[in-house]
């Protein structure tokens, strides 16, 4: 592969792509910050869930339209704001009807719906890889393989193999599929992401991660076609640790720990711990090895109050009826004087800090407009000026959840940390039947202003008790949007599908801006 060119050379296969968080990452990458040139392309990507796979589809056309017109797109921004209005048809019914017909179909051919471990999606992938690859000097394989399969393989399947013993079980086609593509088509590189979960799982005796290494290092002896030279083995390499890239010989002496990086090191406004695997083809590295720095730690932290700059204020709503401010604004006064009987004598900071609230009724529960305020970090992730907030409306929650939003807030801002459930005044204590074992002791947990936030989950989905905004004037949880910044996607990165299914989308993805850190490492390696 050539060092230096002008132009894309590193095709990128996104598999178990979610809403699109690592490839955002890898595509948006400059050789040279400011450049304009983009040395990764994504050529091709997998995601099983539709709502997803919408998402995913929406912003590979977003990608090559902005080829055509700049990184603002007249035509995608039109689009935003009818959604934004509410007038949008779908992003298929709407582009396929437009002077861009070609460009959505080519997003459509380059963002595959497929379940892999089904032989024929199996198949459909492999085929697209296939057409693709001679378009491109090199190949990267991208994504993050569900390892819930992985803690569930028996000391049976494992046999006499060192590594995994899959045949038969569905289950574990996933993994194997990942490792396939690497056999098969022997990427230059490859990233893989998982859970932190993932160091400490064991089948019997067997460390569950130290045998993932061996198959990542040694895919064709993993899928029992035999051990090849270096030119389709892989050295595994660490991003963390102490800022260079590691080259691991033996897996077993290793530190699993070394392989997870803690996002808010490195400039995310999130506390998301994950492991990252960067492997490279052996032939590459014995050509490229030399000191390469890896991921750089950033100088300073990045609070959530910066990372949501200038995104509108909003207040909650009641859960299961049409919203009405002022019923809205009459059951927070009833909850407000609850908690402050509940806590005067007791937390008598508590009460004087909601004796001096007042609900913020006016505040409307979905808005598209930006308020002022900025940060640095907002700054990258609203790229332009002109489009409108999307994603950005609020939940209603039942009354009594209403009141323990507020007493975590008032809590939060006066101790610096949320309450556990042992915290809680037993007035505000919720009927559920684990509150006092302490299984889930910060249940309800708030994001403050003046630090990262925690993980983003997919929990989000579910209900927002540990996403609560610092607010209690709001008195809400955090919206897909203002999950998504912490998050680090761009704001003008649309997720389709239900806001249940937004929240998941979200929840599950890499951060973009820690993406981009790390296709930065990898084409460092790729380009010499």
């Amino acid at each position: 592969m050539a060092a230096v060119r002008n132009r894309t050379t590193v095709g990128v296969i996104d598999i178990f792509a979610g809403p699109g968080g690592l490839g955002e990452g890898f595509s948006s990458f400059e050789r040279v910050a400011g450049s304009g040139v983009h040395p990764f392309e994504l050529a091709v990507s997998a995601e099983m869930e539709t709502s997803a796979h919408s998402t995913l589809t929406l912003r590979s056309f977003y990608r090559l339209l902005a080829r055509e017109e700049g990184p603002a797109p007249p035509s995608y921004l039109h689009y935003l704001q009818l959604v934004a209005n509410g007038q949008a048809a779908s992003p298929t019914d709407h582009f396929r009807n437009t002077e861009h017909r070609a460009l959505w179909s080519q997003a459509q051919q380059e963002s595959l719906n497929l379940t892999l471990g089904i032989p024929e999606h199996n198949e459909m992938l492999h085929q697209r890889i296939e057409s693709v690859k001679g378009g491109f000097d090199d190949l990267v394989l991208i994504g993050g393989p569900p390892c819930q399969a992985y803690s569930l393989v028996g000391r049976s399947k494992m046999g006499n193999r060192v590594g995994f013993k899959t045949d038969g079980d569905k289950r574990h086609f996933l993994y194997r599929q990942y490792l396939a593509i690497l056999q098969k088509f022997r990427p230059a590189a490859f990233i893989m992401e998982n859970v932190k979960g993932l160091l400490t799982s064991k089948v019997g005796d067997q460390q569950m991660f130290t045998s993932i290494l061996r198959d990542l290092a040694n895919p064709g002896e993993a899928l029992g076609v035999g051990s090849s030279g270096p030119d389709s083995t892989y050295r595994l390499l660490q991003l963390s640790d102490d800022g260079s890239l590691q080259d691991v010989r033996g897996v077993e002496e290793l530190d699993p720990a070394r392989f997870v990086i803690r996002s808010e090191e490195y400039g995310i406004p999130q506390a998301r711990h994950r492991v990252i695997i960067l492997g490279v083809r052996a032939d590459i590295w014995s050509k490229r090895r030399a000191n390469f720095a890896g991921l750089q730690r950033a100088s300073a932290d990045v609070s959530t109050r910066q990372a949501l700059a200038g995104l509108p204020p909003l207040r909650s709503g009641l859960s299961r009826r049409k919203d009405d401010a002022d019923e809205w604004f009459e059951a927070m006064e009833s909850e407000r004087r609850k908690v402050i009987r509940a806590t005067r004598v007791r937390m008598p900071e508590v009460a004087h800090e909601l004796e001096h609230m007042q609900p913020a009724a006016y505040l409307k529960r979905i808005s598209t407009r930006y308020v002022r305020g900025a940060s640095a970090i907002s700054s990258v992730l609203r790229p332009d000026t002109s489009h409108p907030v999307l994603n950005h409306e609020t939940r209603g929650h039942m009354a009594g959840d209403l009141g323990r939003y507020m007493f975590s807030a008032a809590y939060a801002a006066f101790h610096g940390k949320s309450p556990v459930s042992s915290e809680f005044p037993s007035q505000l204590q919720p009927a559920h039947r684990n509150w006092t074992t302490g299984a889930f002791a910060d249940r309800f947990r708030v994001q403050r202003q003046e630090s990262c936030s925690s993980t983003i989950t997919s929990h989000l989905s579910k209900d927002g008790h540990a996403f609560i905004h610092w607010d209690p004037t709001q008195c809400r949880s955090l919206t897909v949007r203002e999950a998504a910044r912490l998050q680090t996607f761009p704001d003008d990165y649309l997720f389709l599908g239900n806001r249940t299914q937004q929240y998941v989308q979200v929840g599950n993805a890499v951060p973009p801006l820690l993406a981009r850190q790390i296709a930065g490492a990898v084409w460092q390696i790729l380009a010499g």
